[in-house]
């Protein structure tokens, strides 16, 4: 048994090799994750914005193969396309924009009116006891101009919002040139960078988000275009005013805002119909109960035949949650994006048989189970 002499060295307690590198690298990932905070919450409007581009651009993607297929270069292609949205909505503009505003400011004056008269007329037909307009919605000259104070900016507020709109328009069109046109290329550089086996698993998930969420917006475009043209005209007919912004309203939320946009887009022609004639009112909710079935029975299923078909359920939590974490923005993309997992889970996820249950096996009138169990 040996004994330590006072001569020798004292012993040191050596720490593992590994230690050193796993602290290093837990700090390497808490600094990176702070970063990327970081830099998302100061990028995410440029983010969004990114994201918008890259849905106009595979919204338009359809049309630019279909030129490029006759010939046309892909950049010209696009910016046919694009100059061609420029000009109709240059024509809308010219077309309806004065009487759009003008409508648009009666509207606005006329709405607590409106809605005080309808909800008076509920509580003497109805025997209900709903808060008055009045009540509910208190304009005064003294709020109105304190409201105009407040929230409207002074000409050099408006000057510059006017610019950066502009800015962030000519930006956002810039992205979605250079993302169409150059789309094919894009994905081959893309795929370059990784094997052929990943290389195929690239190419599937870019071919469907681009035919998933793409065919989810035009989709939504053609039926709140057909919702907003069909609306507006029975509007003029019955003779109720205002009937443009009315118009666009109803086909713009009714698209676009799942589950509850069905009834908030007609809630709000209603209430302005029923302001001046209530049996106008009943025939706004008429008209617009008739067009949802036949939007559900016959448009819906023939336009969006090729696109996820999105539970209401689902589609109204994902509009939940983008716009709790990204506000409007994410509110907005919320759909699409989940239109694409969707399509994804379904292409690379795997189904299995339900298991038969026991008391499923031997049911009365079941021949085939019977007949195989006599063989």
């Amino acid at each position: 048994m040996s004994e330590d002499h006072p001569s020798d060295p004292p012993r040191q307690r050596t720490t593992p090799r590994w230690l050193r590198p796993a602290v290093f690298y837990v700090l390497l990932a808490v600094a990176a994750y702070q970063l990327s905070g970081w830099l998302f919450f100061n990028l995410r409007d440029f983010l969004g914005l990114l994201f918008l581009a890259w849905l106009l651009s595979i919204t338009l993607e359809p049309v630019v193969d279909w030129l490029e297929r006759f010939g046309m270069r892909r950049g010209a292609a696009t910016g046919l396309v694009l100059f061609g949205l420029l000009a109709f909505l240059i024509g809308f503009v010219a077309l309806f924009g004065t009487l759009l505003v003008e409508q648009l400011g009666q509207l606005l004056k006329a709405l607590p009116d409106a809605i005080t008269t309808v909800t008076e007329w509920s509580n003497r037909t109805f025997d209900t006891n709903f808060s008055t307009g009045d009540e509910l919605i208190k304009l005064t000259p003294e709020t109105i101009r304190d409201l105009v104070q407040r929230f409207t900016p002074g000409v050099l507020g408006v000057v510059s919002s006017v610019v950066s709109v502009v800015f962030q328009a000519l930006t956002m069109l810039l992205f979605v040139f250079y993302m169409s046109a150059e789309g094919p290329a894009l994905r081959r550089t893309i795929s370059s960078w990784f094997p052929a086996r990943q290389q195929k698993i690239i190419a599937t998930v870019w071919e469907t988000s681009v035919e998933k969420a793409g065919g989810y917006v035009v989709s939504r475009l053609i039926l709140g275009a057909i919702s907003a043209i069909g609306t507006g005209i029975f509007l003029m007919i019955i003779g109720v005013p205002y009937w443009l912004p009315l118009a666009l309203w109803t086909g713009i939320v009714s698209q676009f805002v799942p589950t509850l946009g069905t009834y908030l887009a007609i809630a709000l022609p209603a209430i302005i119909a029923a302001a001046n004639q209530p049996i106008d009112g009943l025939w706004v909710v008429l008209f617009g109960t008739g067009y949802q079935q036949v939007e559900n029975y016959v448009l819906h299923p023939r336009i969006t035949s090729k696109t996820v078909s999105i539970h209401p359920a689902v589609a109204f939590g994902s509009v939940i949650v983008g716009a709790s974490l990204f506000g409007a923005m994410g509110a907005l993309v919320s759909v699409p994006v989940v239109a694409v997992l969707q399509a994804l889970v379904e292409t690379y996820g795997h189904r299995y048989e339900l298991v038969v249950e026991p008391g499923d096996i031997d049911q009365p009138g079941d021949t085939d189970t019977d007949s195989a169990e006599a063989e």
